[in-house]
């Protein structure tokens, strides 16, 4: 029996698993990513480094499963979408990637907007326009960095580019271009007006051909195979924008699921037939099973927020704080929110250290702090204020389609029990846990799975690979003294805005 290699390219993180066709994980490995800030606003990472951490990855997963290369039968990459991620005719990184929080270009955007363009591009793009898109993206290196964009040979995201270093193939995979507003949604196709329209006709040549995700689309070369330990020659299969992998790993195959990945970014969506556009609606891209296309309410309002307390007001307390709790500051930290009553009074957290969703640039802070207030108490302000941002966009959702049966949770939030049960509360719909250690990786491997002929279709890949691990039932009484902090933490972010927008 052959085994599979899901690569998931994050945000927070670079991870490898190594999974089998019925979907279990036999080892796991992640290296943390370096974010670098050279500018405020501005967030990029090393390519090199990046690749570094892949091969590092791959191979301490062969190594947990007690595996050689020669075992694996296919391999396929998802990662975060957006940004930008350069390379020469050389195939060399022009400069650091810039990662999908960034907003140096913001004023760009607003300028396209000012302008009405966010209204005629509607139609193709089917998505908002934000700054940390490649068109946007783009626009800024022409303007400022102009030897960087004349440079370039090629515009690929974080996935493809280590589909590229596996195989010295250059291809864009489909789901991940069609949400950076270069190409015409429905239709499947890039389209030279939206470049016109952008300012940035000559981008035409950074395009790469089009893939699918479950299409194989080059095989490991000799030097790839020496640096990860994988089989020279083994196929890599297209691969997938990161809210596909965590839809097919929670069995999004219909429309009736909704799935939230609680990561980096904070991500509600869910698929239909037909694409829907609305000014409303964040973004509508194209699904990875063909003939359907993923509707999306996202902002990075998500867990990264919790990222960023523990580090930033945790670190140099973590001998003391867990020693009864594994080792890891996260389980300090739910222990302590599940000890920790929520009371009326309890701080409100708005959650936009890395942007908001309030549609003008809110910053994050605390509402409500009294003498009495402790840090557990900010604590569970930070895990409540992170669902709130996630309340916002399913409510958009809401206005488009009928509220789900259940919701399946996705992302670093999932991990705890305590976090999950608190967006059961808020929410008062059940929570399903998808079963898996990396999903973002286990949808990867669906479609390494497909490609290489293990299953015919990624709907059936699908239900051979995946399960639900857990359910968490909401609890009224909590979601009542939710509900009524909701409505002041929406009103606080309503009054406020004269004070963020000055």
């Amino acid at each position: 029996m052959g085994f599979l290699i899901g690569i998931d390219c994050g945000g927070t993180a670079t991870k490898a698993a190594v999974i089998d066709p019925q979907g279990r994980t036999l080892g796991t490995a992640t290296r943390n990513v370096q974010v670098l800030e050279p500018h405020p606003s501005w967030s990029e990472r090393d390519m090199e480094a990046m690749w570094r951490d892949t091969c590092a990855v791959v191979r301490e997963a062969l190594a947990a499963a007690n595996l050689s290369g020669d075992a694996i039968d296919s391999i396929a990459c998802t990662g975060h979408g957006n940004g930008l991620y350069l390379i020469d005719a050389d195939g060399q990184p022009v400069r650091h990637a810039i990662n999908s929080t960034d907003q140096r270009a913001a004023d760009i955007v607003r300028t396209w907007r000012a302008d009405g363009l966010d209204v005629r591009v509607l139609p193709l793009t089917a998505q908002s326009l934000w700054a940390a898109q490649p068109n946007a993206l783009l626009a800024w290196l022409q303007a400022y960095e102009p030897q960087s964009f004349a440079r370039a040979s090629h515009l690929l995201m974080a996935k493809d580019y280590i589909r590229f270093r596996l195989t010295g193939v250059v291809a864009m995979e489909e789901t991940d271009m069609s949400a950076t507003s270069l190409m015409h949604v429905p239709d499947g196709t890039y389209d030279d007006r939206l470049l016109a329209w952008f300012g940035i006709p000559d981008a035409k040549r950074l395009l790469p051909p089009l893939v699918k995700s479950a299409e194989i689309c080059g095989t490991v070369t000799p030097a790839a195979a020496a640096a990860t330990g994988l089989r020279t020659g083994t196929p890599v299969a297209g691969g997938m924008f990161d809210i596909d992998a965590c839809g097919l790993a929670s069995g999004c195959i219909d429309e009736q699921q909704l799935v939230m990945v609680a990561g980096t970014w904070g991500n509600n969506q869910y698929i239909d037939r037909q694409p829907l556009i609305d000014r409303d609606l964040f973004m509508t891209s194209r699904y990875c099973i063909p003939g359907w296309f993923l509707m999306l309410e996202g902002s990075p309002t998500g867990a990264g927020n919790l990222d960023w307390f523990v580090r930033e007001f945790l670190g140099d307390t973590q001998t003391v704080l867990t020693q009864t709790d594994g080792g890891t500051l996260f389980a300090w930290a739910d222990r302590t929110v599940e000890q920790t009553p929520l009371n009326r009074d309890t701080p409100l957290f708005l959650p936009f250290l890395y942007g908001s969703n309030l549609g003008h640039p809110a910053q994050a802070c605390l509402l409500g702090m009294k003498g009495r207030h402790t840090r557990a108490d900010v604590l569970r302000a930070v895990y409540e204020g992170c669902i709130f941002a996630h309340n916002r966009h399913l409510q958009r959702l809401y206005t488009f389609r009928a509220p789900p049966a259940t919701i399946r949770l996705t992302g670093g939030a999932a991990r705890s029990a305590v976090w999950s049960q608190m967006f059961a509360d808020v929410f008062q719909v059940p929570i399903e846990i998808p079963a898996g250690q990396e999903l973002g990786a286990l949808g990867a491997a669906i479609a390494a799975a497909v490609a290489c002929g293990i299953y015919a279709s990624l709907e059936d890949a699908v239900r051979g690979m995946t399960r639900i691990e857990r359910t968490h039932q909401p609890d009224p009484a909590r979601g009542a003294l939710h509900a009524e902090r909701y409505a002041r933490y929406d009103e606080a972010c309503h009054l406020l805005r004269p004070f963020f927008t000055a």
